[in-house]
């Protein structure tokens, strides 16, 4: 049996209304997960580039990625998974904050690289970005405190050095 592992997807798609759906569909009937999908314009504002998140076996993932690439409305999908990319995510954290207790949190939130972002008599939110599994890490480290809401954008990547982004 093959090992169930996460993997990174990117695609570079025509920006077009519907594209979107015919992807989550080729997902769908393989049985795959979609855990994040992050879409922005590319270079061009005639495409978008998709980063997706999703859980699954390779060979059922090798066979979603080339009916991605048949695809008309896809110039191409690449699994990124093994691939040497900056991987980065951004999440919004809501935690509770009493005052007596609000200055430890700052230093904590500082110590991790984040932005305390908003302040309310008995919450506090703040921003923190990086490689996916320090948001997991900082998740973690908060949850004593009570996280209330914990809001993430999905995975970005970016190809390193001269390389460029598939």
């Amino acid at each position: 049996m093959e090992e169930i592992r996460k993997h990174t997807i990117s695609l570079l798609v025509s920006n077009k209304p519907g594209v979107l759906i015919r992807i989550a569909l080729v997902f769908s009937r393989r049985g795959y997960n979609i855990d994040s999908l992050v879409v922005s314009e590319a270079n061009s504002p005639e495409f978008s580039r998709m980063t997706i998140t999703a859980t699954g076996d390779k060979k059922t993932l090798l066979q979603i990625i080339k009916q991605l690439n048949k695809l008309i409305d896809v110039v191409h999908a690449i699994d990124n998974t093994d691939k040497s990319i900056i991987k980065r995510e951004l999440a919004l954290v809501k935690i509770s904050c009493v005052p007596d207790t609000r200055s430890d949190l700052i230093m904590l939130i500082t110590a991790c690289n984040g932005f305390t972002v908003d302040i309310g008599d008995k919450t506090m939110s703040f921003e923190i970005s990086g490689p996916p599994d320090k948001i997991d890490a900082i998740k973690k480290t908060f949850e004593p405190y009570g996280i209330l809401e914990i809001v993430r954008t999905g995975v970005t990547l970016m190809a390193r050095g001269d390389e460029s982004t598939s």
